[in-house]
């Protein structure tokens, strides 16, 4: 398993694409944060960061499937997925490994706008007047976030030889599983659920850990989700193998 993750971390950082996506997304991420005038926490005016916290999200949505996308796409598309099969290990192992290796991308992603707590809490009056809980709370969410994101995108990967269009399935399944439940909420004829469709969707349990609570059965629904997911990709893979 570690020789397939090792591989698989390595061809990631062997080519341009993952430095062109994380590249952007914290160019994005950036400029969303002090530059446009909607978004600039400068003009906010508060040493807080649920601004930002409120941004990634959507940013994943882009970013996790741009990462994903090659995993088992380009492994079928280019014939080596036989090859991998054959080798003696799991079938589970392999999507672990897989799994692992593009979280840790995203992980890379985040690690570098820890340098935004710091340059907020040096402009904070006084000079440290920041939530930190909170904040670790909301990077406790953010990494959840990225672990249930990459699932689905394993998982849409799976599911086809193009990365194009793994791309589009991983974005289009990440924005209903944010956004979807909360929107379905609001139909009339189902406005009397609204809690427990809520509560269904990722955005429910994504805030609640961002307001520096970590709550046990928010941390028992992104691991559900994320196995939930990874459970997929097995049953599609183990079908096609």
């Amino acid at each position: 398993m570690y020789a397939v993750f090792k591989r698989e971390l390595f061809s990631f950082l062997s080519s341009m694409v993952a430095y062109i996506t994380i590249g952007i997304f914290l160019l994005v991420s950036g400029l969303l944060l002090w530059f446009f005038p909607d978004t600039s926490i400068l003009d906010y005016g508060y040493a807080e960061l649920s601004g930002f916290f409120s941004l990634v999200p959507y940013l994943f949505m882009f970013l996790i499937p741009a990462i994903t996308m090659r995993s088992f796409a380009e492994e079928r598309r280019e014939g080596t997925y036989e090859l991998l099969i054959t080798r003696p290990i799991k079938l589970w192992q392999i999507i672990a490994a897989k799994y692992f290796a593009s979280l840790v991308l995203v992980l890379f992603a985040l690690i570098p706008t820890l340098i935004y707590y710091y340059s907020i809490s040096k402009l904070g009056f006084p000079e440290g007047n920041i939530d930190a809980g909170a904040v670790i709370g909301s990077y406790i969410g953010l990494f959840l976030l990225g672990a249930s994101f990459t699932a689905i995108g394993i998982f849409a990967s799976s599911l086809t030889k193009n990365q194009v269009i793994a791309f589009v399935i991983s974005a289009g399944l990440c924005a209903f599983a944010f956004l979807g439940f909360d929107y379905s909420s609001q139909v009339i004829a189902l406005q009397q659920y609204e809690s427990s469709i809520t509560n269904l969707g990722i955005n429910q349990h994504y805030t609640s850990i961002s307001r520096g609570v970590l709550d046990t059965r928010d941390l028992i629904y992104f691991i559900s989700f994320t196995m939930l997911f990874l459970l997929f990709t097995k049953l599609v893979m183990g079908g096609k193998r």
